[in-house]
This record gives C-alpha cells, sequence and structure tokens, in this order.
C-alpha cells in the first residue's frame, strides 16, 4: 500500500497556520482539532511543522513565554517528507529513524498533497495485514 491511498481515505485537507500566529493560538487550534501537529504555511509554501512536542519542550526550557512565540519562531524548519508514491513501509521505517510523528506529502513539484501521522500509517498497515490473513485463509480453505 502507498501513503497515496492513505490520503484518499483520510483525506488531504490538512490543518495549517501562518508563521506569524501565536504558540497561544496554535494550541488552542491542535485542541479544537484534536491532532498533534500543524504546518507552517506561507501561501502554498511549507515552511515548517509546529507539534505538541516541539511546544512542550519549548515550554519546559523557556517557561510560558513560548506562549508568546509565534510559529515562526518555534518551527521546526528542517522537514522529513514523503510523496504520494512511497510506501508505508518506508514512511513508517523514516518516521521511526527520524523520531518524528507526522509527515507532510509532498508532490515532485513540491506542492503540498497532505500529510500523515504515525497513527494513519499504523492503521493502514494493520488493515493490509488483516486483509492478507483473510486472503490467505480464503486460499486455504478453497485450496483443499
Amino acid at each position: 500500500m502507498i501513503v497515496a491511498q492513505v490520503l484518499k481515505t483520510k483525506g488531504s485537507q490538512v490543518v495549517s497556520v501562518r508563521p506569524g500566529d501565536s504558540i497561544a493560538s496554535i494550541t488552542r487550534t491542535l485542541a479544537q482539532h484534536r491532532i498533534g501537529a500543524v504546518l507552517v504555511l506561507e501561501g502554498e509554501q511549507v515552511l515548517g511543522i509546529v507539534s505538541e512536542r516541539d511546544i512542550v519542550r519549548a515550554l519546559a526550557a523557556l517557561g510560558e513565554a513560548v506562549m508568546r512565540m509565534t510559529a515562526g519562531q518555534l518551527m521546526t524548519r528542517v522537514l522529513f517528507t514523503a510523496g504520494p508514491a512511497s510506501t508505508i513501509q518506508d514512511a513508517l521505517q523514516l518516521m521511526t529513524d527520524r523520531r518524528v510523528r507526522h509527515l507532510p506529502v509532498l508532490h515532485a513539484d513540491g506542492t503540498l498533497a497532505g500529510m500523515v501521522s504515525i497513527g494513519d500509517l499504523v492503521k493502514a498497515r494493520i488493515a493490509e495485514a488483516e486483509d492478507e490473513a483473510e486472503a490467505l485463509k480464503s486460499y486455504v480453505a478453497t485450496a483443499g
């Protein structure tokens, strides 16, 4: 299975913020949408990502002043991304290796196709394994 299939099921809508948005407003956005990360966009260009983990680490280091910072100040600028044709296994491996929980999905021209979380990919991988098991059971039952 490939990432494009996950996006087809999940949808390609991505919750995003602007570089000037405050961390206080971003925390409300994360809570409202029940998500763990938002992309920071300037028009169509992906500039970075702000995750719950980024906010918690900054709070531990800097205290409540973090809430007055902006997305542009706190965002992670080095993004690990997947393409729509990436396999789920490759995307999961990248997430494991880089210790990230969200991957922006970019088309070859750099435009945003969507975003997947580790939960999205694990769910898809489990469904894929269940389908394979059912196919094997059916094969064994009819082969005898």
